[in-house]
């Protein structure tokens, strides 16, 4: 029987293994199209596509996790992506031609999607049903840390000593994960007969979630409002005159993020969904407004603080609504879809809105991303907000 304590060693060390990961996902997201340009005299479009091209692989990697998660075991599948992870960070070095830089990134990108998928879904047996929003705040805080130091790494890397010591540095981080996955002592799953017949079907239920679909879509909006921050806010500062703001905005967003993340999901635990999420809605249109009108480094910083406590808790908040909701047989494939729509928004964010940049500025293109968090919001509250209760009575 799972240890109905919180703080199991499974668990801590299953916030290693996501720190590490997570760190590795940020560290290369910042720097990677400044090395297509500098390697390989990539285009903008080229660029682009060698940031990407790690989300589609991740996509990828996320459908068959969660199809198979169960068949292949959650502690194997984690293991084994993170060997995968670890030989692809160093293979980024002797690499010397842009088409194989595209193919690495999708290999990359396939080994954190089944490995974070194995990862998020195993963590979720070893959180106490009644902790569940608690547990996947304090879990999701190493994703916090990482959004701050991944970012600041691999840019004081990359300029100080050097790309081939900043793809050093990702393999050890993911040789980190990995040593850690081998300590990761989860509880597995035993199919029933019905479940192993399921597998031999390919219909499209198999893949994907139904249920996951409509939390997944709210989070997929929030993505998308997100992503052109981690694409084009250090652009952005650079034309408004404050340089550095990108990288300490980063430092207030895991500050904002952290202490969300500490005290909401308990707050959602006892007094429901709508106590934390309208907060967090409101707080995040707030931090994309100030980020559109922001013209000094002190204004970036309280939008670093207001987008840490929005985006930063968004996730860990409809995560624990849509594991409540869930059988246990179907976490795999629901953290796979959820995981899944929040990769589609923030890969395809930075597409269509540097389009809407490019056209009439980035301020109007930080108001769209409020525009976006509006409509996550009027999405949760049609699919969820309007109807729900404390955790468990929805």
């Amino acid at each position: 029987m799972t240890d109905q304590r919180l703080w199991t060693k499974t668990f801590v060390v299953g916030i290693i293994v996501n720190l590490f990961m997570s760190t590795v996902f940020y560290l290369l997201m910042t720097t990677m199209a400044m090395y297509a340009v500098d390697r390989f005299a990539a285009s903008e479009t080229g660029a682009g596509l060698a940031s990407s091209s790690f989300i589609i692989g991740a996509v990828v990697g996320r459908i068959l996790a969660g199809k198979f998660l169960d068949v292949v075991g959650r502690r194997r599948m984690l293991v084994a992506s993170m060997a995968v992870f670890v030989l692809a960070g160093a293979a980024y070095i002797p690499i010397d031609g842009f088409a194989l830089l595209i193919a690495l990134r999708l290999v990359h990108g396939f080994a954190f999607g089944m490995g974070n998928t194995s990862l998020v879904a195993s963590i979720q047996s070893v959180i106490p049903p009644w902790r569940r929003a608690e547990g996947n705040g304090y879990f999701g805080t190493a994703t916090t840390l990482a959004t701050a130091v991944g970012p600041l790494l691999g840019v004081w890397l990359s300029v100080e000593f050097g790309f081939a010591f900043l793809f050093w540095a990702a393999s050890v981080c993911g040789f980190v994960a990995m040593v850690a996955a081998l300590l990761f002592a989860v509880p597995e799953r035993t199919l029933s007969a019905d479940e192993r017949t399921a597998l031999r079907s390919f219909h499209p239920a198999s893949f994907v979630d139904p249920g996951a679909l409509k939390p997944g879509a709210v989070m997929g909006l929030g993505g998308m409002a997100y992503s052109a921050v981690l694409a084009y806010l250090a652009v952005y500062t650079t034309s408004v005159g404050v340089p550095g703001a990108a990288g300490t905005y980063f430092v207030f967003f895991a500050i904002g993020s952290l202490a969300a993340r500490l005290f909401a999901g308990r707050i959602q635990d006892r007094w429901g969904d709508n106590v934390v999420l309208v907060p967090v809605f409101v707080v995040f249109f707030a931090g994309m407004a100030v980020v559109a009108e922001a013209q000094t480094h002190w204004a970036f910083w309280l939008a670093g603080v207001l987008t840490g406590l929005g985006f930063g808790c968004l996730l860990p908040s409809l995560q624990a609504i849509l594991i409540s909701r869930t059988p246990s047989a179907r976490v795999g494939v629901a953290t796979s879809t959820f995981f899944l729509m929040l990769d589609v928004g923030t890969g395809i964010g930075p597409v269509v809105l540097g389009v809407i940049a490019g056209r009439v500025g980035y301020s109007p293109m930080f108001w769209t991303c409020s525009g976006l968090v509006v409509l996550s919001a009027m999405l949760y509250f049609a699919v969820h907000g309007r109807h729900a209760g404390r955790r468990g009575t929805v």
